[in-house]
């Protein structure tokens, strides 16, 4: 017989404010294993087709190793140098991109930002702020030693952490079958199988969609001659889980550095002033790339990668990245998708039952 729907709630509530607490309190320590549990969930499909062509469990997982452990050195050695120094070039830019902005509104509204308006202070505050804030950022990550140290430790815990969980995903995911009560555990299996494949829409798919578009982006701006090609490829793939924000953010960006590096003007070079035209042309190629990374997202890598509604709403997880975010940290971010993705399962099921039953349907439709 089944515990009453009381007790349920209360066991299960007990377990959620425990897990809740650790990570309160954990949520630095448990990093590398959250990290870990994450990269041998994305790569265990891997695994388990290289076991269907024939190699063994062990063989499968040091293949993915073999090729990630390559793949990673060469992204330390070619990407991340550049990526380091165009960041620093763009927060020592800063200031001018705004002193460009604040002439060419002097030049169109002399009334509106004469040297004393609200405006002229404000575009100058924000200028000084990005470039100190910006460098005193940058400065504090790469120099901190416990920083550095932090880092160290990820690199050699992570690997080792998603190693072993990947050589071991299924027999763990069977002892955690075996210990699920059994009066619930079809319809535990069930919610399990929902929760998995809308992480594996979004998680897997989102993620290789946001690979593939930053990387168009950084090498389409590079090709394009954009000075910070490759940070605003960066940034605009890293936020594309988010809907159209990835190139909203990106586009912006990248445009508006298009027309501080394109846009003509005059110029002072050895005592000769040199006028310089509008680049019209390769401002508008700089456009064109996001809108051709817009099509290619809607119509082929999101439909193909991702499939159809995963059910995760752009404001959902946006509001849950936030919560766990602010509460949590880091950490709280990384957890946040999959307990967006848990809670909006459990919704789901949650209503379903609700419209079946006598609370939503009423009296009149009994028999």
């Amino acid at each position: 017989m089944a515990l009453p729907v009381q007790q349920q709630a209360k066991y299960w509530g007990i377990v959620t404010v425990v897990m809740l607490v650790v990570l309160w309190f954990l949520g630095d320590v448990i990093l590398p294993f959250v990290l870990g549990g994450a990269i041998a969930y994305c790569f265990d499909p891997i695994a388990d087709r290289l076991e269907a062509a024939g190699f063994s469990r062990t063989a499968s997982v040091t293949i993915i190793t073999l090729i990630a452990v390559v793949l990673f050195i060469l992204l330390i050695l070619l990407v991340i140098p550049t990526l380091i120094s165009q960041t620093t070039q763009l927060i020592d830019t800063a200031p001018q991109l705004f002193d460009r902005l604040r002439s060419t509104l002097t030049e169109r509204f002399p009334s509106l930002v004469d040297s004393e308006s609200t405006v002229h202070k404000q575009l100058l505050a924000i200028g000084e702020a990005i470039q100190s804030k910006g460098g005193e950022l940058l400065n504090g990550v790469l120099s901190s030693a416990l920083g550095l140290l932090n880092v160290v430790v990820l690199l050699v815990i992570v690997p080792v952490v998603a190693f072993y969980l990947l050589l071991d995903w299924d027999k763990m995911t069977a002892r955690i079958d075996d210990l699920l009560p059994r009066d619930h555990v079809e319809t535990v299996r069930m919610l399990a199988r929902q929760i998995d494949s809308t992480l594996a829409s979004f998680i897997r798919g989102q993620g290789t969609v946001c690979l593939v578009l930053g990387t168009y982006y950084a090498v389409a701006l590079m090709i394009a001659g954009l000075k910070f090609g490759l940070i605003v490829g960066f940034i605009a793939g890293l936020v594309t889980f988010i809907p159209y924000v990835g190139a909203l953010v990106g586009g912006v960006l990248a445009v508006g550095l298009a027309l501080f590096q394109f846009w003509g003007g005059t110029e002072v070079i050895d005592g000769e002033t040199i006028i310089q035209t509008t680049n019209w042309l390769r401002i508008g190629i700089v456009a064109g790339i996001f809108f051709l990374g817009q099509f290619l997202e809607g119509n082929i890598l999101t439909p193909k990668l991702v499939g159809g509604s995963v059910g995760l709403h752009p404001v959902w997880l946006l509001f849950a990245l936030s919560v766990f975010g602010s509460l949590f940290g880091f950490v709280g971010m990384l957890v946040a998708v999959p307990v967006a993705a848990v809670i909006g399962v459990l919704t789901r099921y949650g209503i379903e039952h609700y419209k079946g039953g006598r609370l939503y349907r009423g009296l009149s439709t009994d028999e």
